[in-house]
């Protein structure tokens, strides 16, 4: 249903990044830590420690080093996990050399500089990547003479899996840890790794003085809790907090996204230890569609931008098909009733007959399918080309010419699949334009090639999505540039079918009926 458009070079060179999540942790840096505390933090209960650690990228051409982010800063810990997780783009091609410095926070600076260093480590991605289990340690250097503790480094392939969690979580009768009341516990989650550890993935908040706590609800994309595998163990800590960052551990229980999704409007209760419970209240999973920063998002004021992008091309391209009926499909969901995915379903729920009467039908259809269907990933292209492709195969007569327009906010997971789906149009010279959200497939600057094959024929128009959104709110006009870009080639491709086809144009006087304009959303 529509598009985010990554980065690409000019000619398209590059083969689509891969998403790599990059974990980091730290151990042993206490030597180095106390070596660098100022005379201020000599005060009554002064933090240990207040780790964080930035990454750094160093550009192909210049070499410079540019910072890329920053963790999150731990209190009073001397073996930090981070929460917070760098996402790189991998190019298997390319050595992408990477900086990780660590630093003691000890102002309110933003400037880095600021902050006394601890040390540091260079590696490339592919090293992440490689090693056993995607796990990385090196030593700390960059003191002379000084241990500087160790950093690791944690990679993992990100899934494209899109489905959010919110839940809440409360306990009873937890143990008493503090020596002067009950116990501050917090929970820590952590998800599964093949070689048998863990990676940590969510923190909630400190509930002072209990043992009965009830923690804030919160969300979680799938994707961090899981990376999509919805059986993949996922392990919850429960810790009473000490402000010396010697955290007491309370208990454990284990789960899986799958066994917590089973739980809906229910409590799933998990026993920590003996007579200590732990319940969890699974909130149906959310998507995209229904949060406000979603292009899907259906707002009771203004149509979404989607909405927007089919009433303006499809308000112009009416005009050029003669029954007004258009076959309107969706890709990357689950259908009800049992939540099967599909990457190609008619819209309107009927597989005999897709059709749309209008625009406004297909507007209506689209609106209906949204609350009826649960987005999922992952983005794949291929299916709805290949059904509409045989559409097609069947009128090359000239007497009709068919048009696909595909919009998608999900980045496109079957590349290979796409451009041959689209060669194979090209090469069998199918009455077929698409005008898709992919600059890759855009044969403008390069001839789209699969298994060899290379398109002889420019049947494809991209235009990126994003960039005709209006920040503003000023949609009309924005739209209605994008209708005009999207729609600029299609004559011209027309045009280049019925010559390849060998078909002249009709004689100016003659009766019978132009070739009719099909249009697939």
């Amino acid at each position: 249903m529509m598009a985010s458009i990554g980065e690409f070079d000019p000619l398209n060179t590059r083969v689509p990044a891969t998403k790599i999540e990059v974990t980091v942790s730290l151990t042993e840096i206490k030597k180095c830590v106390f070596s660098f505390l100022h005379a201020s933090f000599l005060a009554s209960t002064p933090p240990l420690s207040l780790p964080v650690v930035v990454l750094y990228l160093q550009a192909v051409g210049t070499k410079e080093w540019r910072e890329f982010g920053r963790t999150e800063v731990i209190d009073n810990t001397r073996n930090p996990d981070f929460v917070r997780k760098f996402v790189l783009d991998f190019f298997f091609e390319e050595k992408q050399n990477l900086r990780f410095d660590v630093y003691n926070v000890d102002s309110r600076s933003c400037n880095i500089s600021k902050h006394d260093f601890l040390g540091q480590t260079f590696c490339t991605l592919g090293e992440i990547i490689g090693s056993t289990g995607g796990r990385l340690e090196r030593t700390l250097s960059g003191i002379p003479g000084k241990k500087c503790g160790v950093i690791i480094l944690t990679a993992e392939e990100l899934s494209n899996c899109r489905d959010i969690a919110t839940m809440q979580l409360c306990a009873n009768k937890l143990d008493k840890k503090d020596f002067f009341g009950k116990s501050d516990p917090f929970l820590v989650f952590y998800r599964s790794n093949e070689d048998g550890t863990f990676t940590i993935c969510h923190k909630t908040e400190v509930i002072k003085n209990t043992l009965n706590p009830v923690w804030q609800s919160f969300t979680i994309p799938v994707r961090a809790l899981c990376n999509g595998d919805y059986d993949r163990t996922v392990k919850v800590d429960v810790y009473d907090w000490d402000r010396d960052g010697s955290h007491d551990f309370i208990g454990e229980f284990t789960t899986s996204y799958r066994e917590l999704s089973r739980g809906q409007n229910q409590f799933n209760v998990y026993e920590v230890r003996h007579n200590m419970e732990m319940a969890c209240y699974f909130i149906p999973p959310s998507s995209y569609k229904d949060l406000p920063t979603s292009l899907h998002y259906m707002s009771p004021y203004q149509m979404n931008a989607y909405a927007m992008a089919l009433k303006a091309v499809g308000e112009i391209i009416q005009d050029y098909d003669s029954d007004k009926l258009f076959p309107a499909y969706g890709f990357g969901a689950k259908l009800p009733p049992d939540g099967k995915i599909s990457h190609a379903f008619p819209l309107n729920g009927d597989n005999d007959n897709p059709n749309c009467v209008g625009i406004e039908g297909v507007l209506e259809t689209y609106f209906q399918s949204l609350r009826a269907v649960q987005l999922y990933g992952p983005t794949n292209f291929a299916p709805v080309i290949n059904k509409v492709a045989n559409c097609a195969a069947e009128i090359t007569d000239g007497s009709q010419y068919f048009v696909l327009l595909m919009i998608t906010d999900g980045v496109i997971s079957d590349m290979v699949q796409t451009k041959e789906a689209v060669v194979n149009v090209i090469m069998y010279a199918l009455p077929l334009s698409l005008l898709l959200a992919m600059e890759e497939l855009d044969g403008d600057e390069v001839r789209v090639s699969s298994r060899g094959r290379l398109a002889e024929r420019d049947i494809v128009q991209f235009v990126p999505f994003r960039d005709y959104i209006d920040r503003s709110g000023n949609q009309v006009l924005s739209m209605a540039r994008l209708a005009k870009d999207v729609l600029a080639e299609i004559p011209d491709q027309l045009l280049s079918f019925m010559k390849s086809r060998g078909i002249e144009p009709r004689p100016a006087l003659s009766s019978s009926p132009l070739p009719q304009l099909h249009r697939h959303i």
